[in-house]
């Protein structure tokens, strides 16, 4: 932006905006036209793998429980259930939505170097200084957080729920849409979850928390953290510590972040 912040009008804020999103959206469309095209690696290679008795979740979980002597414990069984579609055009649609979600994954380092591009020239001197490398950051924690998703959380909640039955006699034929609703979002969930300490720092910069703060209710995170383990994966000991120990290690780090801001 080469117009001064403080002459420009809020017309001007809007024009610059537009192009910032402008570009944006030319990244992910052309992006989504790609993994459009691309259906094999898409679905075969990454949506549907999880369901593949040859995932490496399954083959890394099963050896580290040798390793460290729990017999079979981290063992999970492999997911039995089938696949089918219901709708006319649910496997079409199903394809454009995975697309534009792959799409927005792949373009987040730049669409959020474009936020920063637009929010840099209102700050001050030592606040570029201070958030200098931010997208780096975020974009990083980002990515951290989907491989966390998609190769801990998913592979564990599709095992569970495609397994249960609540009789031999029932089925598991799952919905097409169900499963891929399943995955898309526990992946951009943890990706979300995983921008913690950018969070942390941001509400330390702004005095609303500090690392004191944090150490306090560190006891209150742990429960939290336990109860959304609880939640979003199967109900055994070892899947909620499996989830559990990367947020609490996230939380560590915030502290570390707020008392980094707070000095």
């Amino acid at each position: 932006m080469k117009h001064n912040e403080k002459n420009m009008t809020f017309l001007d804020h809007l024009s610059e905006l537009r192009k910032h999103l402008i570009r944006s959206f030319s990244l992910v469309l052309i992006s989504m036209i790609v993994f459009f095209f691309n259906k094999e690696l898409l679905f075969d290679t990454l949506i549907l793998a999880p369901k593949s008795p040859n995932f490496i979740t399954y083959k890394f979980l099963c050896k580290l429980s040798s390793l460290i002597n729990l017999d079979s414990l981290l063992c999970i069984k492999k997911p039995i259930f089938i696949l089918m579609n219901v709708n006319m055009s649910g496997q079409f649609t199903t394809h454009i939505w995975i697309s534009f979600i792959a799409s927005i994954i792949f373009s987040f380092p730049y669409l959020v170097f474009e936020l920063w591009l637009f929010i840099r020239p209102a700050l001050t001197l030592n606040e570029k200084k201070s958030t200098s490398g931010i997208v780096f950051i975020i974009s990083i924690l980002f990515f951290i957080g989907i491989l966390f998703g998609y190769y801990l959380i998913v592979p564990l909640s599709i095992n569970f729920l495609g397994n249960y039955q609540v009789s031999p006699l029932v089925a598991n034929n799952i919905n097409l849409s169900s499963y891929i609703s399943i995955v898309s979002s526990i992946t951009l969930s943890c990706g979300i979850i995983f921008q913690l300490p950018i969070l942390v720092y941001f509400l330390s910069k702004f005095g609303i928390i500090s690392s004191l703060f944090m150490k306090k209710y560190r006891s209150h995170f742990i429960i939290v953290s336990l109860i959304f383990s609880s939640i979003i994966t199967p109900p055994d000991i070892s899947s909620q510590i499996l989830v559990t120990i990367p947020l609490l290690f996230l939380y560590e780090i915030s502290i570390i972040v707020s008392k980094y801001v707070n000095e």
